[in-house]
């Protein structure tokens, strides 16, 4: 919840002359609803796509305050967060929901971006990959395998969340692998190669690359620094492979 709409055109603005020349990179924002269809005008075109942080599971209805796929679709969004861990912890998110949601994404031709992630006492109580497993099992239940090549997950360890904590390359690539594995179980190894990990705790300019050198890591879902034209271009730009 950050940036008013003259605030979130000045910095894709920014990114978009910052990021005009990469071409090796995927590059996506998402800013808040009330931005999209100014942002949507200024990256037509670019190289970054745009999407939503959050969706709602029904078409439309008499759902006071949420937002339907095909609203953000008619937006040219490409992209939407699902289950972001602060969805989970302030506003009742669940895998029933989570799951819910990635459905409905997919059906839009929306690739949703499923955030999955302990918070610190599961991490401190050996719970990490029960909780991780939990998430990704429960988020993509009922998924087809051609479904599932079209999502992207999010590793977000909830206790390095603005908290100026990152996870260690070594833990994140640990638990990457573990979801790899998981997808692998669920989908198969084809698909499960295929499916885009992304890391999201903390992620700045001075720790993607050794981050991103995790061979299970495959993108990064950038908090903080992405509110800052220098920080995220320079992620970016350091977290090709």
């Amino acid at each position: 919840m950050y940036k008013n709409v003259g605030e979130a055109l000045e910095l894709v603005d920014g990114l978009k002359k910052e990021l005009s020349a990469e071409a090796s990179v995927d590059i996506a924002v998402c800013p808040p609803f009330t931005a999209i269809s100014e942002i949507a005008k200024v990256l037509k075109g670019s190289n970054i796509a745009w999407g939503s942080q959050d969706i709602y599971w029904e078409e439309e209805g008499a759902f006071t305050g949420e937002v339907a796929p095909r609203m953000i679709t008619d937006l040219g969004c490409k992209f939407c967060i699902v289950g972001h861990s602060e969805r989970r912890t302030y506003f009742g998110e669940t895998n029933d929901t989570v799951n819910k949601k990635v459905k409905a994404a997919l059906k839009h031709d929306l690739t949703p971006i499923v955030c999955v992630g302990e918070r610190l006492e599961e991490r401190d109580s050996g719970k990490t990959f029960d909780v991780v497993r939990s998430h990704v099992e429960g988020g993509l239940s009922g998924l087809s395998k051609d479904d599932a090549s079209r999502i992207v997950i999010a590793y977000e360890p909830v206790w390095a969340i603005g908290t100026g904590r990152t996870a260690t390359p070594e833990q994140a690539q640990e638990v990457h692998k573990h979801i790899r594995s998981l997808l692998a179980g669920m989908f198969g190894d084809e698909v499960a190669s295929k499916i885009r990990i992304q890391y999201g705790g903390s992620v700045k300019p001075d720790n993607v690359k050794a981050i991103m050198a995790g061979p299970d890591i495959d993108g990064a879902l950038v908090g903080g620094a992405s509110l800052k034209v220098k920080d995220f271009a320079e992620i970016v730009k350091l977290s090709k492979k």
